[in-house]
């Protein structure tokens, strides 16, 4: 009774938003702040678990055994979240176009492509968990607990996939608020049953890792329920739950290298992680012996989170502005979309870095207890590397941006090839080359990596947008219409 009433409270707000029409400059903005939100509830979810494990776990190296597994969480969950990209353009170029059969069927296709593969990727993870860190080179000391939650939390991805899905069909019709409510409820429920588990039950990494899967079915069931009462032709129903052909080719063909491109990054970030294993852990006068440079990376990366959510955010917006209004065939406001977001996420990402910076101890402290032997290495180690990072990031937020507003309007391919050889390919060969290099030979010098494979795949989107953007001027003075691109 009480989960139906609010169901129809969350309902109640308005559920779709047409952006063909009216300013564009603000609105951007204004869109972008719920997604923000919820981007940051999405990071206090990882950051619950580190703080909770870090802080009452009673175990020095717990905080290094969960951050062990962030490369390769990432590594399918950016994979995962590309897919959801593909659907994102379809529905939103579908609904700018006023397409409503064909919008309706990229939403059941999505939503039946979600629960596939999530299911598929939690089995490989599940199979795979153990030799990739390993392979990573992770120490033994933290092997076995890391291996642990990881399995837990890949119990947990069918439901991720779906409310991944389930919440960018939402932003692309123009609703970004109700994914914000949902994951602020799931994310309640999360820190809820991380302080429950860790410090009621003693159960440490596998208490936190139940919280976030549990979690994760919750934000599922409910975003599903909404989008079965939301009006409108993209309203769900389970009983036309199938793949469309058209439908999941389209979402595959622009999905798939989203998908690929994400990969490429997280992969990179694995031999980047390798690197980051291989300093040895410190042995302390009590005999002590800590992980002080995984951990403080671990911290690092954490708080360099709170602005990557926001140009992950920008990007959800740029696809939705430019998929609606390169549907509608109004290619003046698919320029003016990538103008507003790039102003803004230019801002926001100097801005937040600045303010994280300054900030930078006190946070850090709340992910370690300082009465652990060995604080003060950690909290140094996280701030060599979280310096080179939070004054560099605005760089990701344009080449987010960069990349939105190609998919925005079919363009993928490229896209995916320029991070493959930009982001992978140029990581791996600094990791190989670089690093080893007794000046590049520290924390701070395997995160360099970062800015300037940012700054190598900037420069490489922009020849893309040049040569794309006169392939749209041709076909416009040959045939008066937009290329489609593929």
């Amino acid at each position: 009774m009480y989960v139906r009433k609010v169901v129809i409270f969350l309902t109640a707000v308005k559920n779709q938003r047409d952006f063909t029409t009216g300013p564009i400059f603000f609105p951007t903005l204004f869109f972008t702040i719920p997604i923000i939100l919820s981007g940051l509830l999405q990071i206090f979810y990882n950051m619950a678990d580190q703080v909770v494990v870090g802080q009452f776990s009673g175990d020095p190296n717990a905080l290094a055994a969960v951050g062990s597994t962030s490369s390769i969480t990432t590594l399918l969950a950016n994979f995962a979240i590309g897919i959801s990209i593909g659907a994102g353009v379809v529905v939103a170029q579908h609904f700018g176009a006023g397409r409503k059969e064909r919008l309706s069927e990229a939403v059941h296709t999505s939503m039946a492509l979600a629960l596939a593969s999530g299911i598929f990727f939690a089995l490989l993870a599940l199979l795979l968990s153990r030799p990739l860190l390993v392979l990573m080179g992770t120490q033994p000391i933290i092997l076995d607990t890391a291996t642990l939650y990881i399995k837990i939390y890949f119990l947990g991805f069918p439901a991720t996939m779906v409310y991944n899905f389930g919440a960018t069909i939402l932003r692309s019709v123009g609703n970004s608020r109700l994914p914000l409510y949902i994951l602020a409820a799931a994310g309640i429920v999360n820190v809820g049953l991380n302080l429950v588990f860790v410090i009621a039950f003693d159960m440490s990494v596998l208490g936190v890792a139940w919280a976030t899967t549990i979690s994760q079915y919750l934000a599922a069931i409910v975003v599903t329920v909404a989008l079965m009462r939301t009006r409108g032709e993209h309203r769900f129903y389970i009983r036309r739950l199938r793949f469309h052909r058209d439908s999941l080719g389209n979402i595959l063909r622009i999905g798939v290298p989203s998908g690929i491109q994400g990969c490429c990054f997280a992969l990179a970030n694995v031999f980047i992680q390798s690197a980051v294993n291989s300093f040895p852990a410190v042995t302390l006068p009590s005999g002590e012996v800590i992980t002080d440079v995984v951990t403080g990376r671990t911290i690092s990366a954490s708080i360099e989170n709170f602005v990557y959510v926001a140009f992950h955010s920008f990007l959800q917006t740029t696809l939705t502005f430019v998929g609606q209004n390169f549907g509608a065939g109004k290619q003046e406001r698919v320029k003016k979309s990538l103008f507003s977001n790039l102003f803004w996420v230019t801002v926001v990402g100097i801005s937040v870095g600045f303010l994280l910076l300054v900030f930078f101890r006190p946070l850090c402290a709340l992910y370690i207890d300082t009465a652990l032997p060995g604080t003060e290495l950690v909290l140094a180690k996280a701030k060599e590397s979280g310096v080179v990072m939070l004054s560099t990031y605005f760089l990701c937020g344009i080449m987010e941006v960069l990349s939105g507003y190609l998919r925005g309007q079919g363009c993928s391919l490229t896209p995916m090839i320029s991070s493959l050889f930009g982001a992978c390919v140029f990581r791996i060969l600094w990791v190989q080359f670089v690093f080893p290099i007794p000046f590049f030979h520290s924390l701070s010098g395997i995160v360099l990596s970062w800015p300037a494979s940012w700054i190598l795949v900037i420069g490489l989107h922009l020849i893309t947008l040049w040569v794309f953007t006169r392939k749209q001027r041709r076909a416009n003075a040959s045939t008066g219409g937009i290329l489609k691109a593929k």
